[in-house]
């Protein structure tokens, strides 16, 4: 009975498996859809999807005794109105929460990874069940059983892997597959360029707003270079203009015409911007030589890989099932297993040979598009001048807030305990002589008013610069702080020498911040990295907390954005929703070239 009860379980499996290509075919036609600018669909089919592969899930834990938890990662949290009764996200308002909660589901059915194994589950799974019963069959309930194992691994949760060096077939195949969506991507860009052209030259009121959408595909281009090859690609437009000044009468002035409103000089400025803009007609150029170039770096590569995978089908399934004899030039024919044999130790050394300069040549097609897609000297300096501007204006409102954090520190603390102090020496003197028992008590009064003074003060002078940075420097300060919070921190890295001084308070009290984020959102492990390479203090702080930080809407982000900016830092912060939660802070520096304390090592860890 148990033998027959398999077998039947293994037919309804394999018949409700076929279902999955029924989610694979409207998965994508939705993705269809969302790649000609219809976005509403992709994201509740891939929900809809998850409810089959939930159904499945059961059917295992039920028919194969094999429970399979589900993989996801948690859901983002419901967006929170603010006091004004608005919905923020980012630098957008909007009046109901229903846009922001599908962009966040959107982004977080798409970037969990058990979506990728999933998908490629749904493709996969019915290939499998169909041999299921013929399997269950021949080997009985342990069959089944060992399905129920192949599907958890498939759509269940997987633990955290470590991150170990990846193997040379893995890396060189992942090298073609960035050389191909490099291709891909800048094919997609040259089309929408062409288009771009014809609204520049026929439709110019219309310019601004679609050179802008068209930079986001390149933007897409420089971050994917960097993704993939390490070869970062700045931003290189000029800063967008500023808000037009009316005149004393009220009107605008655009030229020789005035305007009553601002909306037709904000249009003109806009329109010169993007057409005075070199980086324009440098994107325009580089549509076009950038896929020819990667088409000519990527096309070795496919030939050889590809004459390798032919010749080796024809020699093992062309040859015994269809034809006897099989002919490649230069190599001779084949006719017999001996043969074919022979010639297979050539063809995979030919695949190795179009494979093996995959990553040099990804990034040679990296470089060949940060040259037109890359800023020139003269945008750098703009872009530079207009950094300065605004990181002058934060500089100036974080040291006026820390001298009257100072000064409040000073009068509410200190300066009132040392009044009081006075006020009790006036009564020791005058009790000194009368009643000499009470002018003891009061003295012993001063003595711990005192210490506790000094305990404070102490505290004022270490929020402004830390002794531990003057002692030890940053690196051993940063493990100070590790040792102080309640996450198990790890701090690694090293550096030569010792940083500039006021670096080392800002990049201190950054990661003061970053570690008190961390904890107040939920992260329970902080893993911390130094270094220092080509003028540049990095600091990369990762927790596993549950993501979706963004620096516009927390306070204590910001923060660091401009105290970085006095130093012309930068933050960078990738924190997807469901974590992990990235920071890396970039400062320009000088460093000093003394030996390193005897006492500093290279790694810290606090339970």
């Amino acid at each position: 009975m148990p033998y027959l009860r398999a077998l039947g379980r293994a037919f309804a499996l394999a018949a409700f498996s076929l279902l999955s290509w029924v989610d694979v075919l409207i998965q994508l036609i939705t993705f269809a859809l969302l790649c000609v600018g219809l976005v509403f669909f992709f994201g509740p089919t891939m929900l809809w999807a998850r409810g089959r592969s939930a159904t499945m899930r059961a059917l295992a834990g039920r028919w194969c005794g094999v429970e399979v938890e589900a993989p996801y990662s948690p859901e983002p949290p419901e967006p929170v109105r603010e006091r004004d009764g608005w919905y923020r996200d980012g630098n957008q308002l909007y009046k109901r929460a229903f846009w922001i909660r599908w962009q966040h589901r959107l982004t977080w059915a798409m970037e969990d990874p058990a979506s990728t194994r999933e998908f490629a589950w749904q493709l996969v799974n019915p290939l499998c069940t169909l041999l299921l019963p013929v399997a269950v069959l021949l080997g009985g309930p342990a069959v089944l059983r060992g399905y129920g194992r192949w599907t958890r691994w498939w759509i269940g949760p997987r633990p955290p892997v470590e991150p170990t060096r990846k193997k040379w077939l893995h890396r060189h195949l992942e090298a073609l597959g960035h050389q191909a969506g490099l291709f891909a991507v800048s094919v997609v860009q040259l089309v929408f360029s062409v288009f771009q052209l014809g609204v520049m030259v026929f439709f110019m009121p219309l310019a601004a707003p679609v050179v802008l959408w068209n930079r986001t595909l390149t933007d897409t281009l420089r971050r994917e270079a960097g993704n993939w090859t390490g070869v970062r690609i700045p931003r290189p437009y000029l800063p967008p203009p500023g808000l037009p000044v009316p005149r004393a009468d009220g009107l605008y002035q655009v030229g020789r015409q005035l305007y009553e409103e601002p909306f037709w000089p904000v249009q003109h400025a806009r329109t010169r911007w993007v057409y005075r803009d070199r980086a324009t007609w440098r994107d325009l150029a580089g549509s076009l030589l950038v896929p020819l170039v990667s088409f000519v770096l990527i096309l070795p590569t496919l030939a050889l890989l590809g004459r390798s995978l032919t010749g080796i089908a024809a020699l093992w399934i062309w040859r015994p099932f269809v034809s006897p004899r099989v002919e490649w030039f230069p190599l001779p024919e084949v006719t017999t297993h001996l043969g074919a044999l022979a010639q297979t130790p050539v063809l995979l050394a030919m695949a190795a040979a179009g494979l093996a300069p995959a990553p040099w040549l990804a990034r040679q097609q990296a470089r060949f598009a940060r040259l037109w897609f890359g800023p020139t000297e003269s945008t750098r300096l703009a872009q530079r001048v207009e950094r300065l501007k605004q990181t002058r204006s934060d500089v100036t409102v974080t040291q006026a807030a820390e001298l009257r954090r100072i000064e409040r520190d000073l009068h509410d603390g200190i300066q009132s305990r040392l009044v009081a102090m006075g006020m009790k020496l006036g009564a020791v003197e005058a009790l000194v002589d009368t009643d000499p028992a009470a002018a003891k008590r009061l003295a012993a009064e001063l003595r711990a008013s005192s210490s506790e003074a000094l305990t404070e003060l102490r505290v004022l002078i270490r929020g402004i610069h830390p002794p531990v940075l003057s002692e030890r420097g940053l690196l051993d300060a940063v493990r100070a702080l590790a040792l102080d919070s309640p996450l198990k921190t790890q701090v690694t890295g090293s550096l030569p020498g010792r940083v500039e001084e006021p670096v080392e308070a800002c990049a201190y009290f950054a990661v003061s911040e970053l570690l008190g984020n961390a904890a107040k959102h939920g992260a329970k492990r902080v893993s911390i990295e130094l270094g220092f390479a080509d003028g540049l203090l990095t600091v990369v702080a990762t927790d596993d907390g549950p993501g979706g930080a963004n620096p516009a809407l927390g306070s204590g982000l910001r923060g660091i954005e401009r105290r970085l900016g006095g130093f012309d830092g930068r933050l960078t912060l990738t924190s997807p929703i469901g974590g992990p939660t990235k920071a890396t802070l970039e400062i320009p520096c000088q460093i000093d070239q003394e030996p390193s304390s005897p006492k500093t090592s290279t790694s810290s860890e606090t339970a």
